[in-house]
């Protein structure tokens, strides 16, 4: 059985936006292609027109300085990711989330891009990217928009892309200076191949003092889409580096967050319970990776990473 009608290689933008809108709705983009052509062969979703790859679009493959920001193609590869000098600096959280992304065949193909796109909670790319406060750029017919990277989201696997001429060009977010750190945690069954029970990211930035003065926290799957835990991130906010042992805070961030039992991977209360370890286990990651600073704080935050 045939997929597709034709496959379509732009080398520009305005090329792929031009094919997309030529059978608006029955029309798909695909990079890696490591989620839609299962979903196709699984009969997921119907078969389309054409696959516009834009794996040959070079804008959709860079990553860079831009204007004082960080940019990441939405062609990008989670190997590329991982091994970038510039977003093992600057986006730790990320490099880490995208490193535990299936095995490395998938990681080599896969794109960040595509993590993003598919809608899933409990995507680590999208959480990462999220507590990194990025922002998605977006091409349509009419030019470009950038917007919030939460704002794509409009559903249980949907996003503001699906069945539209839109094409995702890539991520924005702020470089890091010396008073900031972010950090990924996950647990999964089996590990580094199964989608996560539980993942979290988190972004610090830190005062002299080592109080904590802004703080982005994501979480997934909490809900049927990617978001932050901004009840927990306010919280945080004005504490002591000692944050993660404190109970107001699992508190708030149990509450923000919603947890459902899955017959494939956990339930609920277990859920719950991880939540608290990962917490735990978060706050001291993204200490460790802010950079050159608060060394005696390493020493306050001693605690047992175990589950328990």
């Amino acid at each position: 059985m045939t997929f597709w009608d034709r496959y379509l290689r732009p080398t520009t933008v305005d090329e792929a936006l031009q094919e997309l809108a030529r059978a608006p709705g029955e029309s798909r983009v695909i990079a890696g292609g490591t989620d839609l052509l299962l979903d196709l062969q699984q009969r997921r979703q119907a078969p389309v027109r054409a696959l516009v790859d834009i794996t040959g679009i070079a804008e959709l493959c860079d990553i860079g300085e831009q204007d004082g920001s960080i940019f990441i193609g939405a062609a990008a590869t989670h190997s590329r990711i991982v091994e970038h000098s510039l977003l093992i600096r600057h986006a730790p959280c990320l490099v880490e989330a995208c490193s535990l992304i299936g095995g490395p065949q998938v990681r080599n193909v896969a794109t960040l891009g595509g993590n993003v796109a598919h809608g899933l909670p409990a995507a680590d790319g999208t959480i990462a990217l999220l507590a990194l406060g990025a922002q998605a750029i977006v091409a349509e017919a009419g030019g470009r928009r950038t917007v919030p990277l939460e704002s794509l989201f409009v559903g249980p696997g949907q996003t503001t892309l699906r069945g539209r001429t839109a094409l995702l060009v890539g991520f924005l977010f702020p470089q890091r200076d010396a008073q900031e750190g972010s950090a990924f945690q996950r647990i999964m069954r089996p590990q580094g191949v199964a989608i996560a029970i539980l993942n979290i990211a988190l972004w610090l930035r830190m005062d002299a003092a080592g109080i904590i003065a802004q703080a982005r926290l994501a979480v997934g799957p909490c809900g049927p889409m990617p978001r932050r835990a901004t009840a927990a991130e306010a919280l945080m906010c004005g504490q002591p580096a000692n944050v993660a042992n404190s109970e107001r805070i699992l508190k708030a961030l149990a509450e923000d967050v919603q947890l459902r039992t899955s017959v494939h991977r956990a339930s609920a209360e277990y859920r719950y319970h991880v939540l608290g370890v990962l917490l735990r286990r978060i706050v001291p990651s993204a200490l460790a990776s802010v950079a050159g600073a608060l060394p005696a704080i390493d020493q306050e935050l001693g605690e047992s990473r175990g589950i328990g």
